[in-house]
């Protein structure tokens, strides 16, 4: 018998079962051995949520929630922010590997030659309310790019692939720079490439014509960081999705906009509006106190607080924390950042919280940060899917090339009828 495995008695039966364990894991396939009959359909396991359930393997992201730590391709989190660039970082998650010089001049210039959308799209999103969720025209919008690019159905051919990783890289920013001056009503502004990935976005939002626009360097660079911390996170909602609608083989397009359409959720990529509406509701530091004992009685809930996997303090709040500070030296201070400091301060010494685990997570201070920039809260998902799209986009391709990966299709328990006759509409 191996010593790495388990040993599973049955006590309906007495028989005994020896399951392998591999990578701290057993395959879910080998419990439908375990049966009371010959004839039953085995065990399974039941996880709503998937908890604890891995569903594929990755080489991607690393997360140790217990240490806080999180990594990119074995990358530390605080180095790629403070070292790198967004589509440095792009680059690294979907190459497996940081790019030579050359190679990354070659990344960028390919992705910010696809920043260009095609003219039936932008007449598209002419079409959509005035006030219409931005988030919504960005779901709709990746979606309809398949239609704009069919060969993106060859899903097994590498080059293909590599095609629609540009323009997808490359267009979601002007879809979401359409989106907003659309619900704005003004003209759109159309990419400048000689002003970078995260420069272009904002030039792209703001400019009205002045002759002196300049980006200022300081936003732009907060927005790269702000995006290198959410270019992934492991099998979250909307990877989970991404992964999901790929396994049928749909093209790029049709599984990011499902993906996006799982980040749209307010449990997922709406939960810095919820910090934001806590720390308006708060109001100001004198009514902390009063704040936190209405929590310690369950009457109201800590938003930015906690997180479904670290235990310990979000690595990536540490950093974003560090860039609402540089934010707000060439912005309007936000009022709330003091609420936030000060809420923060009292929650990480008091008992309550820290027996709890419940540590500051990365959307805590974002929301501060994105109003201080001037973006409107429905915007916030927006970003958040920009900032996550190399992510869904390496964890696309690790899944097609995966010789593992089957469909996916999860098991139910059935607890219903069985063996009902029908009964005809007028003897019911």
């Amino acid at each position: 018998m191996s010593t790495n495995s388990l040993t599973i008695t049955d006590n309906r039966t007495g028989e005994t079962y020896e399951v392998p364990i591999q990578d701290e894991t057993i395959n879910a396939i080998n419990l439908r051995k375990i049966k009371v009959q010959q004839d039953d359909f085995g065990m399974m396991t039941y996880d709503p949520g998937y908890t604890n359930t891995a569903s594929c393997k990755s080489r991607i992201t690393f997360i140790d929630g217990d240490k806080g730590i999180l990594e990119y391709r074995g990358y530390p989190i605080e180095q790629l922010a403070e070292k790198s660039s967004f589509l440095e970082v792009s680059y690294l998650i979907i190459h497996g590997e940081l790019p030579t010089a050359d190679q990354l001049a070659h990344w960028e210039q390919r992705i910010m030659r696809h920043t260009y959308i095609h003219e039936n799209l932008t007449d598209m999103l002419k079409t959509f309310r005035y006030d219409a969720h931005p988030m919504g025209i960005l779901v709709s919008a990746i979606a309809s790019m398949s239609t704009l690019h069919p060969e993106a159905k060859e899903v097994h051919n590498p080059e293909v692939r590599m095609k629609q990783i540009y323009r997808i890289m490359g267009k979601l920013p002007t879809v979401a720079a359409f989106a907003y001056r659309h619900r704005i009503g003004r003209p759109y502004n159309y990419p400048d490439s000689t002003l970078g990935y995260s420069g272009n976005f904002l030039y792209m939002l703001d400019f009205m014509g002045q002759s002196n626009y300049e980006v200022n360097p300081v936003l732009a660079r907060a927005l790269d960081i702000l995006f290198i911390l959410h270019a992934d996170h492991e099998q979250n909602c909307s990877t989970s999705a991404m992964r999901s609608i790929g396994s049928s083989e749909a093209d790029p397009y049709s599984s990011m906009a499902g993906a996006a359409a799982a980040l749209y959720g307010p449990l997922h990529g709406g939960a810095n509006e919820a910090v934001l509406r806590m720390l308006g509701e708060i109001g100001s530091v004198s009514n902390i106190p009063s704040f936190i004992e209405r929590v310690k009685k369950r009457e109201v809930l800590l938003m930015g607080f906690g997180h479904r996997v670290y235990k310990n303090y979000d690595p990536r709040a540490r950093i974003i924390k560090k860039v609402a500070y540089e934010v707000f030296e060439v912005t309007q201070k936000n009022p709330l950042l003091d609420v936030a400091i000060e809420l923060e301060r009292i929650a990480l010494e008091d008992d309550f919280f820290v027996s709890r685990k419940l540590y500051p997570n990365v959307d805590f201070y974002s929301g501060i940060i994105y109003q201080a920039m001037g973006f409107p809260v429905d915007m916030f998902p927006v970003l958040f899917a920009l900032g996550r799209a190399p992510g869904w986009l390496a964890q696309w391709v690790e899944m097609v090339d995966d010789p593992e990966q089957r469909i996916s299709r999860p098991r139910q328990i059935y607890l219903g009828e069985r063996g009902r006759d029908y009964v005809p509409v007028d003897q019911r």
